[in-house]
């Protein structure tokens, strides 16, 4: 009796050392960066790797600033039972611990390629909506929930639950000091393994690390945001165009992908200054910022080149596909209203634009800005209001 009693104590000191391994490993790992696409990665990957807690999949979710909506900011999943064998088979032949593994997540653009990290990213919903009254009681009232295939009929028209289909789902608040400023999902939709107590119970104690990270990233980028952006349209400025740029085009070089430039001028702008003045030219260049930011996708950057001229970097797109946004763009800007356009030329306020895509066009910022400028030069050119 003495030597099972033991062995049971040996096996709970065991598994403490375990758990106390995993949180010290993941919060070591979140202390190394501020940027929140990394700390979500590391949130994650020590969520759901064989050497972490072990889940087959994980969804991270923020609560917006408004308090109103949550979103779906990140998804940690195989796309199938196989994929999720190759990969795991794959991490035990090079002998990954968890630093390692969480630095290979950070380091490569698998998250950006995974369909349910995508389908995970076009999650949001009112926190009032009645069907996300699980979400509403993790996310309100801090309250981990542990749902079984009974307690999920409570929540017939869940959007989560019919997303993930799952039989068993952990569903655990992110807490900042008395904030609640996220949620995390996971379940073992793969393996079926059941979800314990002692795997909510290390679930949580990560999640109460990880929302103080996220917090501390979120305030970190308000004032990375403030110190870039340009204060009139509220775009990033010239020099953090440029610094986004040179990143984007190193990524697309890592990633052997293709990417673009949009260099935008608005047509006759001169003659609205003149005539109406600078505080009306101010005007329409909020305006425009504003259209432009609504117009462009989630992953592209919209930026204040300097002047009435724009910039919008679009990652992961080719040439033919960038000529057709850009046409878009030209399309719904001829079509808006603004204010004192009819004394245009053209009774209209248009613009050019000139595109540059990498690698055809050029390898590096200067070369990408300089061809998307001449493209642009060709566009006033050739008669104003056109892509070239």
């Amino acid at each position: 009796m003495e030597e099972i009693k033991t062995t049971e104590i040996q096996k709970e000191l065991e598994r403490t050392k375990t758990e106390l391994n995993i949180l010290y490993e993941v919060s070591n790992a979140m202390h190394t960066t501020l940027k929140l696409d990394e700390i979500l990665y590391i949130i994650l990957t020590g969520v759901t790797a064989h050497m972490g807690l072990g889940f087959n999949r994980a969804i991270l979710l923020l609560i917006s600033e408004s308090q109103e909506f949550i979103e779906g900011t990140m998804g940690i999943s195989p796309d199938s039972g196989e994929q999720a064998n190759r990969i795991w088979q794959h991490i035990k032949s090079k002998d990954m611990d968890l630093e390692e593994l969480i630095n290979a997540f950070k380091t490569s653009n698998h998250m950006e390629e995974s369909a349910f990290n995508k389908q995970a990213r076009n999650m949001r919903f009112a926190i009032k909506e009645q069907e996300t009254a699980s979400i509403i009681s993790a996310a309100l009232e801090g309250i981990p929930l542990h749902l079984t295939k009974e307690t999920m009929l409570k929540y017939p028209n869940d959007p989560i639950l019919k997303f993930l289909n799952s039989e068993e789902l952990a569903i655990v608040p992110l807490k900042a000091k008395d904030k609640i400023n996220g949620i995390i999902l996971a379940d073992n939709f793969i393996t079926k393994k059941p979800i314990t107590n002692d795997d909510l119970h290390i679930l949580i104690m990560l999640a109460n690390q990880a929302g103080l990270a996220v917090e501390n990233s979120q305030l970190f980028e308000k004032t990375v945001t403030r110190a870039h952006t340009d204060s009139l349209t509220g775009l990033w400025n010239h020099g953090y165009f440029q610094r986004l740029l040179g990143a984007e085009i190193e990524r697309a070089k890592a990633t052997d992908k293709p990417m673009s430039l949009i260099m935008l001028d608005i047509d006759d702008f001169k003659i609205y200054n003149d005539k109406i003045g600078h505080q009306a030219g101010d005007k329409i260049l909020k305006n425009l910022a504003g259209l432009l930011q609504n117009q462009s996708r989630k992953m592209d950057y919209t930026c204040r080149y300097g002047g009435e001229e724009f910039t919008i970097i679009l990652p992961h797109t080719d040439k033919k596909e960038a000529f057709f946004i850009a046409e878009r763009l030209r399309d719904n800007i001829e079509k808006y209203y603004f204010n004192h356009e009819e004394i245009l030329p053209h009774k209209k306020l248009t613009v050019s634009l000139g595109l540059a895509s990498f690698p055809i066009d050029g390898s590096t910022p200067p070369e990408l800005i300089a061809a998307s400028d001449k493209a642009l030069y060709q566009a006033k050119h050739k008669g104003k209001n056109i892509t070239c």
